[in-house]
């Protein structure tokens, strides 16, 4: 680490023609010739740097490429803290020495580098003047997500019974048997059970249902069958089933008053029956 300052006037001699300085530090240097790691003083007398953020950044720079700075990293190799190392890394990421870069790895995952910028004033005399510090990398065309389309929506049942919807899934589940371009997600399936159920709940039976939407495929193939489905479903929903009033229970018979073998009382019973209420209870036997 260089730490001569090339700005500053040459320094006097002192009486006796030495060039130790009369008070402060006195460096007594080696060349380095091997093993070292040449760091600017913009860095090492940082004014807004603490010194915890400019140990570290030292440190960082003298590494060898592909060995690991993050907090645990760091943490483990030094005694000051994962808070103050975190501390320190937003310190130099925030003056312009650490950048952090997100890419996309082989294996598709997305992971984030870190970048030790020896000298952030390159890129920003870079940046003023629109002259790149280094060549550009060639830009990689951006892979544009695919983004699913919405399925059309599907009635809803007036009854969401457990058994409906299980009937409304195993529907749609052994529509694959008789066409396999109908092999559904389970994500498709979720969605188009309702509208399966509220066709049950009007009486349509499960064959018709199938036909329903089975029937008339386009030959060529099908690119979004649960779509296809779904729209089959709310534009062919049938209507309600007809209003069928429950039979009344056939009223109660009237038998003809008779007096009571018993007691001579009038009551109302069956032919067979020649006792009133009362006298068949005393009548009968106690347990």
């Amino acid at each position: 680490m260089d730490t001569q300052d090339l700005s500053a006037p040459p320094r006097a001699q002192s009486a006796t023609g030495d060039n130790h300085p009369r008070s402060g530090v006195i460096h007594d240097n080696v060349r380095h010739t091997a093993n070292f790691t040449v760091v600017g003083n913009h860095l090492a007398q940082h004014p807004d740097l603490s010194l915890l953020a400019i140990g570290l950044g030292l440190h960082i720079q003298s590494v060898r490429g592909g060995t690991s700075v993050d907090i645990k990293s760091l943490a483990a190799r030094f005694k000051e803290g994962t808070v103050r190392i975190a501390a320190a890394l937003r310190e130099l990421e925030a003056h312009g020495y650490l950048r952090r870069e997100r890419e996309r790895a082989a294996d598709g995952r997305i992971v984030t580098r870190t970048v030790s910028c020896n000298d952030p004033r390159a890129r920003h005399r870079a940046a003023a003047t629109d002259c790149p510090a280094r060549p550009k990398a060639p830009v990689r065309p951006e892979r544009r997500a695919v983004v699913r389309k919405a399925l059309p929506a599907v009635p809803e049942p007036s009854c969401t019974a457990p058994a409906l919807l299980r009937a409304a899934t195993d529907l749609l589940t052994d529509l694959r048997r008789h066409d396999s371009r109908l092999l559904l997600s389970a994500t498709d399936t979720a969605h188009l059970a309702p509208g399966v159920a509220a066709w049950l709940e009007r009486d349509v039976r499960s064959t018709a249902v199938r036909h329903a939407l089975t029937a008339n495929l386009p030959d060529e193939p099908l690119h979004r069958p649960a779509a296809l489905l779904a729209h089959r479903l709310a534009a062919q929903l049938p209507p309600p089933a007809p209003f069928r009033p429950v039979a009344a229970a056939p009223p109660p018979p009237r038998h003809p008053i008779r007096n009571c073998d018993g007691c001579d009382r009038g009551f109302r019973g069956p032919e067979t029956e020649t006792h009133c209420r009362g006298c068949r209870t005393v009548a009968a036997p106690h347990p």
